[in-house]
């Protein structure tokens, strides 16, 4: 198990270490950034990785999943989150952040809070960690369907 802060904003100083704390941590950096070169270097590449959010659907491959973050980030919502509540827990070539992410989604006109369910695989591959797998989900349906249409819509 990992030592770590109680949250991952992306704002969080690194060890220095490439471990997969520090690219929890970059991938954060990325999002909340809207850095399609830094999620990336955070993604495994080819067809392995996949993700399913209910914003992005069940997405196989990195040219899939940078797809859905290019219609987030291209469109006038924008997105900020923070993982926190979370466990984390690995071996040698593998390692899963399990937690909940809260932050807030807003367009010129509106604004909410977000609650997210949210897990994170990583693995490593030739002495480096990736992502391989994210998986989010939303308890409150009302908040859901809020967020679904104004990404939606703003896309």
């Amino acid at each position: 198990m990992l030592e770590h802060p109680p949250e991952i904003s992306g704002n969080e100083r690194r060890a220095g270490d490439g471990g997969p704390l520090d690219v929890l941590i970059d991938f954060y950096h990325a999002f909340n950034s809207g850095d399609m070169k830094g999620l990336e270097a955070v993604w495994f590449d080819g067809e392995a990785p996949s993700m399913d959010n209910p914003i992005g659907g069940i997405r196989r491959g990195w040219a899939s999943i940078a797809e859905g973050y290019a219609k987030l980030f291209g469109g006038a919502a924008r997105v900020n989150v923070t993982f926190h509540d979370f466990s984390s827990q690995g071996g040698e070539e593998w390692h899963l952040f399990v937690g909940r992410e809260r932050g807030v989604c807003w367009t010129p006109e509106t604004r909410f809070d977000l609650a997210f369910r949210t897990t994170r695989w990583f693995v490593r591959i030739d002495s480096r960690w990736r992502q391989l797998h994210h998986h989010g989900s939303v308890e409150d349906p009302t908040m859901l369907a809020d967020y679904q249409r104004l990404i939606f819509a703003a896309s």
